[in-house]
């Protein structure tokens, strides 16, 4: 990947050939485009696509009425440098429906222009093209778009104003001229967040709220797929339009079939393919010749069974997006709503309608996830398999599930994540509102599935399991466990805290629920209350109300085994009779009793909506999980961290010259690190190379008494117990005995590396780290340096762009926290500059990707300010992540 540079000012770095720049983007309408540079051999398409405007278009673009393009102007809007002169069409049926261009008119200064194809209005197309040429312009050193603009032309005024940058306008000569930087402001960023979250909402949609559905595939044949999705379609009743499609069956299952989609002749919203692999593109083309929204793709053979079905199931997505469609699987088990008696999928029995939202990848575990729930009686509201997620994806559906109003709560069983950064954005919106319950089989490549690509990982699972507590998530261990949280956020408040009432009728069971709220550190506040085995249902309502009524009290846990007078039922309804009275969550154990569904399965759901479990254990994880969430929920998120004096233009100049030089990339000497950091806004103090005593003591008088001496050679920097460090040292004998003392002890290793520093303030030693991981993108990490780093793995890890508020807990989540907040009566260090030094790194780590290694160690913290002793930096060529600064779907 060569750096890519225009010829008016530094750009972004790393940056691919145009073919880069090619993306299928989701419209509006939930429709899919595809976005590509324009070519030489796009002659006869521009002039096809100008032939259809209307002649107002034409004047609004052109300022003139041209009926035709003449050859000239065809040769100039079709060979562009892509550099100087950039220009992007986007394509549905390779068909042109839009162009956007841009042309540098001052160094740094471009004029962009829009046309959108009239059949197309609407649909935020002039919108898309705005956001990848400013993504683009930003790479080849571009800082301000310019255009002139006729009164009249609203909508093209809209595209600008309503991207969320700065625009300025006055009127000129008959038009409006127009200017803007380009550079992501706070808004824009939160414009273009929005416009992909209700672009990605509308295409899932289609997919999970059709007006009608053709099977593709319904056989006659019994044991047939088609035949088994049909089947189960018909006894849903499922409330749309329903049509199947088989080259000879007249009807199956009393459905009349037609040979062809097309054949239909009405328009379809969805349609399920149950055809064999090799056939499936086939029925691709006929969908959107008969002008289908999307796809799911029940069919195997695909990725999940070796290169040759990889290959097809990449054309299967290429030809569906560039036809404007989106394909949920291949080999998916299908999708479900419940509101609209949807069961496109091979499971014969649904749970009943419910507030739930499943989301499940394997087919295999899609099918135990719906039977656990309606054994459970955990009602649903919809459900989608993504099977080998070709396209659609948890992320798509966390984007409908945050808008869909039957969906209360959402539960998701994730075998693999392909774009953490956007997981993690989505799920924090989600989970502002609605709870999200995760099963993560794993964190890394060596669980992925098979018809699943995801790039490698090389950070620690700990930094999986703070993203998820980053954005809120739930993370759950496995099936079981997601019912217990589901079954809890379904049918219960959320607690306002972590105080515990425990009621009863057993001693030793009473003790058992304690013993397991204190291991998860919640507080038991009232009891736990054992009533006497001949109490009676009145006594059993009295105290549970006494526990309720508690204002030391947020959660109510109870326990029961069979009384020996009052009757099981009796204490079954007493429970479900107070709880649907109560503000506070109830949950429950009935061990042994009447009158309870089979404890054994799990926690269910009835008798008022009480939550049942198998054990208090049980209950009281589900109960931990709940009550994090919700203290996670009410908790200021914070602001992103952002500051006024980073100067990116000097980073990039130390960055770009490293890469001209060494393209593949190299750690950075000390001079260039202490450039790059100062840059924003984190000083280094400055650290001499000596190798011998007399520049040793030059250096420690430059520097100023008292100074240090310690070795920076990689072989001795980890291993603080050998000696490499000498402190203290007040004149110059003391320097060169310091010297000949540790050259004399490492010589042998080989080169010393030593280095004279000037002595910082006695306080506490941390480590600032960020890492560019092929998957996760930037992880930012902090420990206290030392054991609790370098034996106990007590490092703590965020994912950028961070808040202040993540920020103080990446700081204050490592167990070697008190350290720095005065423990055994030392003064407390100074946290907001610590960290501020944080917050600027994890700003530099997102600004750039070809920052692929930092290390700030030491960063001394005390009471009166946090100095950086050291710090290594490596830049590389970047990987295009997976989050990007524009939106495109990814591959």
């Amino acid at each position: 990947m060569s750096t890519h540079r225009g010829s008016h000012g530094p750009g972004r770095l790393g940056v691919s050939d145009p073919t880069s720049w090619e993306a299928d983007v989701v419209l509006r309408d939930g429709s899919v485009c595809h976005l590509r540079p324009i070519r030489p051999s796009d002659r006869a398409l521009i002039q096809a696509f100008h032939a259809k405007q209307s002649p107002e278009s034409i004047y609004l673009r052109f300022f003139a009425p041209i009926k035709e393009i003449s050859a000239k102007d065809l040769t100039r809007f079709t060979e562009v440098d892509q550099v100087d002169r950039v220009a992007l069409v986007a394509t549905v049926r390779d068909d042109i429906i839009g162009i956007g261009r841009y042309d540098v008119v001052d160094p740094g200064v471009a004029e962009v222009a829009f046309n959108i194809s009239d059949h197309y209005q609407g649909k935020g197309i002039g919108s898309v093209l705005l956001e990848h040429l400013a993504a683009i312009g930003q790479e080849l050193g571009i800082e301000e778009f310019v255009a002139d603009v006729l009164p009249q032309n609203r909508k093209m005024m809209k595209v600008f104003t309503d991207a969320g940058y700065e625009v300025k306008h006055h009127f000129d000569d008959g038009v409006i001229a127009v200017s803007f930087q380009i550079r992501p402001t706070v808004r824009s960023e939160m414009v273009r967040l929005s416009r992909e979250h209700r672009s990605e909402a509308a295409s899932i949609k289609t997919v999970l709220e059709p007006d009608s559905v053709v099977v593709v595939g319904a056989s006659p044949r019994v044991e047939a797929l088609g035949h088994l999705i049909l089947d189960n379609l018909v006894r849903g009743g499922f409330a749309g339009r329903t049509y199947a499609v088989h080259p000879t069956a007249t009807e199956v299952l009393g459905v009349p079939c037609r040979p062809t989609v097309s054949a239909i002749g009405e328009p379809i919203d969805l349609a399920v393919v149950a055809v064999p692999a090799s056939e499936v593109l086939g029925v691709v083309d006929d969908c959107a010749a008969a002008g289908v929204k999307s796809l799911v793709v029940a069919s195997n053979g695909f990725a999940e069974s070796g290169p040759e079905g990889l290959r097809l199931q990449q054309e299967l997505r290429a030809r569906a997006h560039a036809n404007g469609l989106r394909v949920v699987g291949p080999n998916t088990i299908g999708v479900a709503n419940s509101t609209l008696h949807l069961n496109a999928t091979v499971a014969p029995r649904l749970p009943h309608p419910g507030r739930l939202g499943l989301f499940a990848q394997s087919g295999a575990l899609g099918v135990a996830v719906l039977a656990t729930a309606a054994r459970r009686n955990v009602g649903v509201s919809v459900f989608a398999s993504a099977g080998n997620r070709a396209d659609v994806s948890g992320n798509d559906l966390m984007q409908y599930f945050i808008d869909d109003p039957h969906t209360e709560a959402v539960g998701m069983h994730l075998e693999s994540v392909g774009n953490p950064r956007k997981f993690s954005r989505i799920a924090r919106q989600l989970a502002a509102s609605k709870p999200v319950i995760v099963v993560k089989s794993g964190y890394s490549g060596y669980s992925v599935p098979p018809g699943h690509t995801v790039r490698p990982t090389q950070v620690p699972r700990a930094a999986f399991d703070a993203m998820m507590t980053q954005a809120g998530v739930m993370r759950v261990e496995n099936v079981h466990q997601l019912f217990d949280v589901a079954a809890l956020v379904t049918s219960q408040p959320l607690p306002a805290g972590r105080r515990v009432g425990i009621v009863g009728n057993a001693h030793a069971l009473g003790a058992l629920t304690a013993d397991a709220c204190l291991d998860r550190g919640l507080v038991v506040t009232h009891g736990p209350v054992s009533l006497a085995p001949e109490a009676s249902a009145q006594e059993f309502a009295a105290a549970l109300h006494a526990a309720l009524d508690d204002e030391q009290v947020d959660a109510v846990v109870t326990c029961f085994i069979p009384p020996l007078v009052t009757a099981d039922e009796s204490v079954v309804s007493t429970v479900s009779e107070v709880a649907a009275q109560a503000t506070k969550p109830i949950l429950s154990t009935f061990l042994g009793m009447r009158g309870v569904a089979d404890p054994s399965a799990g926690p269910t759901l009835g008798h008022g909506g009480v939550p049942t479990y198998p054990m208090p254990e049980d209950a009281v994880l589900a109960l931990d999980k709940v009550s994090r969430y919700a203290a996670w929920r009410d908790t200021d998120k914070g602001e992103r961290v952002t500051y006024e004096d980073i100067d990116r233009h000097a980073a990039f100049a130390v960055i770009d010259q490293v890469l001209q030089d060494a393209p593949a990339g190299r750690a950075l000497t000390d001079d260039e690190a202490g450039l790059l950091l100062r840059a924003y806004g984190v000083p280094v103090w400055p650290r001499v190379r000596v190798a011998s005593a007399d520049e040793a003591v030059a250096a420690a008088e430059r520097l100023g008494h008292p100074v240090m001496m310690k070795s920076v050679s990689q072989v001795l920097r980890h291993s603080p117990g050998l000696g490499a460090l000498r402190l203290d040292l007040d004149d110059a004998e003391e320097v060169r005995e310091a010297f000949a003392h540790l050259t004399a002890r490492f010589g042998s290793l080989g080169d010393p590396a030593l280095v004279v520093q000037a002595m910082a303030s006695p306080g506490v030693a941390c480590v600032i780290r960020s890492t560019e991981d092929t998957l996760f993108g930037p992880v930012v990490s902090f420990s206290v340096a030392g054991p609790p780093t370098e034996l106990l793995e007590d490092v703590a890890h965020r994912i950028p762009p961070l808040t202040d508020h993540d920020v103080h807990e990446l700081v204050t989540s490592v167990k070697a926290f008190p350290l720095l907040d005065g423990h055994r009566g030392a003064e407390p260090v100074d946290l907001p500059a610590l960290e501020e030094i944080i917050g600027r790194i994890s700003v530099l780590a997102d600004d750039f990707p070809e920052v692929s290694a930092l290390e700030l160690n030491p960063v001394q913290a005390s009471a009166g300010g946090v100095e950086v002793l050291g710090a290594e930096i490596a830049v590389a060529k970047p990987g295009l992540r997976t989050d990007a600064d524009r939106r495109a779907m990814t591959a």
